[in-house]
């Protein structure tokens, strides 16, 4: 079987050298209570991820890994430590950043087209309104929603309104893509689809993204790195490991590797080690 190691936090990864575009350094985020000790949810958070890497984030309920998503998208607030997105510190929610939600976040009275639209028009202000349709049009396609774009989101499926979800925050240009969750609502025909189309999406226009998922073999089969959280409270990161496969991905084949097999039962076994009896 191959061997796995935790990854001292401030090491950078042998296999390829990574520039520091998100920066976390020392993150401690906690919570007053009424008898005045604080409730500690993330303590002692360090990770650097790479401009073009794709990173999945697990770990038990409980662990702070969407609270960690939320301090990197702006929604939360560090309560010690940094994160610095390019060289710069994150204090609020901004434009360079866009999330993904599992509950998809549509406007139910807009069209598929308008609510895509509708991000553009906010935060792309100077393109001009040819452009803001091309635009608008060129990301409707890349999610292969151009026959669905006058449709509302009561007349579409589930993954499909995910995909509207990815585009609305792709068609703004975001320099980093943040997923909580993003299949975890859909069936598992729709959610492994849409798994390969936001891998295709991913492979041909690379950028930093960060994914919550529960799901291990989705893990490997999108990312680069899956971190391992160990248990809240207090929760730190206990083991980052390397995907061995390259972009882009075969699933049949990936499965059928002893690799696969390996990393992911390193993965179950680090999960099943830290499993909370009162979760």
């Amino acid at each position: 079987m191959m061997e796995y190691t935790s990854l001292p936090i401030n090491t950078q990864t042998k296999v390829m050298p990574r520039r520091g575009f998100l920066e976390i350094e020392n993150l401690v985020k906690s919570y007053p209570t009424p008898d005045k000790d604080n409730f500690v949810v993330l303590d002692g958070v360090n990770l650097t991820i790479g401009e073009n890497e794709y990173i999945s984030v697990i770990g038990h309920s409980g662990c702070g890994k969407s609270t960690l998503l939320k301090i990197v998208a702006g929604l939360e607030k560090a309560t010690s430590g940094s994160v610095r997105l390019d060289g710069q510190e994150i204090r609020q929610p901004g434009a360079e950043r866009m999330m993904v939600f599992q509950n998809y976040s549509l406007l139910p009275w807009l069209t598929v087209r308008e609510n895509i639209r509708l991000a553009v028009d906010e935060v792309l202000k100077n393109a001009n309104r040819a452009e803001k349709i091309s635009i608008v049009n060129q990301h409707l396609a890349m999610v292969n929603l151009t026959a669905a774009a006058d449709k509302y989101p009561d007349e579409i499926s589930g993954g499909m309104k995910q995909r509207v979800g990815i585009a609305r925050a792709l068609a703004i240009r975001p320099k980093m893509l943040l997923m909580d969750e993003p299949f975890g609502a859909l069936d598992a025909l729709t959610r492994g689809k849409l798994q390969r189309q936001v891998l295709d999406i991913w492979e041909n226009n690379r950028q930093a993204v960060m994914m919550i998922t529960h799901d291990v073999d989705e893990a490997i089969y999108m990312s680069d790195r899956i971190v391992l959280m160990t248990n809240g409270p207090a929760a730190s990161i206990g083991e980052i490991l390397e995907v061995p496969f390259e972009h882009p991905r075969d699933r049949a084949a990936m499965r059928n590797s002893k690799e696969y097999f390996d990393l992911r039962n390193h993965a179950l076994n680090f999960l099943d080690r830290y499993f909370a009896q009162d979760e």
